[in-house]
């Protein structure tokens, strides 16, 4: 069965991975990210490969009144949608005390309230028709403090807790949500990312990813090892532990 799914910030990285995923199973896309030239060159190959629907549209989720509008518009040139996939975001590394708040701000901006405004755009739209998806891309930070990122860990923590309120709001509307808490994977958003351990390459990561997208999963940590089981105990890890790594 085809699905119509939007996938912010896919010009690279997870998104990219994601929406050649899948593409190749079939499925209509809808694509967004900042760099639209990025944006054209995928869909042109996924059209290319896959015979597939492909939409895309320059989006800065930050622009939090241009995202309504933007998916709203992607749903109609799709002819509907049955996923959204807010997986838009940035990171930042930065220590306590140094004072630059606006690197925070930016943090937050993007990885909450611009998933959040992706996430709420769908949600209006799967409330008309009765049934929808949800997918908010957080991550292993939202668990683990690692110094150096406290915003970012904080914005994934903020996300998941929106999406577990979410879940519980609109289980009776037929309308599912999925938390997806990727650990380390090696994508242009952390070019040191090879420097710490279980990293996976985005490719390997997109295709859990994938599974659960489409099926009934609402939550997904991956990969799955080791992050099952250290997540349940992340918060009594030993701080040098962490540190070592920065």
């Amino acid at each position: 069965m085809s699905h119509s799914i939007l996938i912010t910030g896919a010009s690279s990285g997870i998104g990219a991975a994601l929406a050649r995923r899948l593409a190749q199973e079939g499925h209509k896309l809808a694509l967004t990210a900042r760099r639209l030239d990025r944006l054209q060159s995928l869909a042109t190959d996924l059209r290319a490969q896959h015979g597939t629907q492909v939409e895309v549209a320059a989006l800065d989720v930050c622009q939090l009144e241009q995202v309504a509008p933007t998916v709203e518009a992607l749903a109609n040139r799709l002819g509907g949608l049955d996923i959204a996939v807010a997986n838009a975001g940035i990171s930042g590394s930065r220590r306590s005390g140094q004072g630059e708040l606006a690197l925070d701000a930016r943090i937050m901006a993007t990885n909450y309230l611009g998933a959040v405004a992706t996430l709420e755009a769908a949600t209006a739209i799967f409330r008309r028709q009765g049934h929808g998806r949800l997918v908010g891309m957080s991550s292993i930070a939202a668990w683990l403090p690692l110094p150096g990122t406290g915003s970012y860990c904080a914005s994934k923590a903020a996300l998941t807790a929106y999406l577990d309120c979410a879940r519980l709001e609109l289980a009776k509307r037929q309308i599912s949500v999925l938390s997806i808490h990727p650990g380390f994977i090696d994508t242009e958003i952390a070019a040191d990312m090879r420097r710490y351990p279980f990293v996976v390459s985005a490719d390997a990561a997109a295709r859990s990813m994938a599974r659960a997208i489409l099926g009934t999963p609402s939550q997904l940590i991956v990969p799955a090892w080791p992050w099952r089981l250290l997540v349940p105990v992340a918060g009594q890890l030993p701080a040098s532990w962490l540190a070592r790594w920065i």
